[in-house]
């Protein structure tokens, strides 16, 4: 074998191995974010609506600054890069379940970039007044995100232990 091909090999078999780590990072990354959804779907958010308006404006005011200054920003980000260079090599390799997997989760982050995050600044710049609202229409697209996240979760389990695409 000439050195050429020799090194195609290796580059192939790096790449590989580079394309699997990213795929581990993405699916890791959905169940982190899709934990978070979903714990405030289920903890968060109920504790919230019985705790009153302003209390609960002011908690998830709090939440939601540090969630764009803390670790989480890191998880969702790296979340999402790693699902768009899923899709991209899905694409490549025409691999419908990667495809399926990485569209999953990032239907999560832009719900969260198009629903959840807007109304966190609505929420800031209205105050209590908007919580009632607020509540309702957050809690229903994070439903949603949560859902996408762990369906992503769901289809590489599948993936895995059926060893299908």
């Amino acid at each position: 074998m000439g050195i050429g091909r020799l090194a195609a090999r290796r580059f192939s078999g790096c790449m590989t191995i580079l394309m699997d780590l990213i795929q581990v990072a993405a699916v890791v990354g959905a169940a982190l974010v899709g934990g978070v959804y979903t714990a405030f779907a289920v903890m968060v958010m109920p504790a919230l609506r019985r705790s009153g308006d302003q209390a609960a404006t002011t908690t998830m005011v709090a939440i939601n600054r540090a969630a764009e200054r803390g670790p989480f920003i890191v998880i969702f980000g790296a979340a999402a890069i790693t699902a768009l260079g899923v899709a991209v090599t899905s694409l490549r390799h025409n691999d419908m379940g990667d495809l399926a997997l990485a569209g999953a989760s990032l239907a999560s982050t832009a719900i969260t970039l198009g629903v959840n995050v807007p109304l966190n600044r609505r929420l800031d710049q209205e105050g209590a007044a908007f919580w009632p609202a607020y509540h309702r229409r957050w809690t229903a697209a994070n439903t949603i995100r949560a859902v996408a996240a762990i369906t992503a979760v769901g289809i590489a389990g599948h993936r895995f232990i059926g060893g299908g695409t």
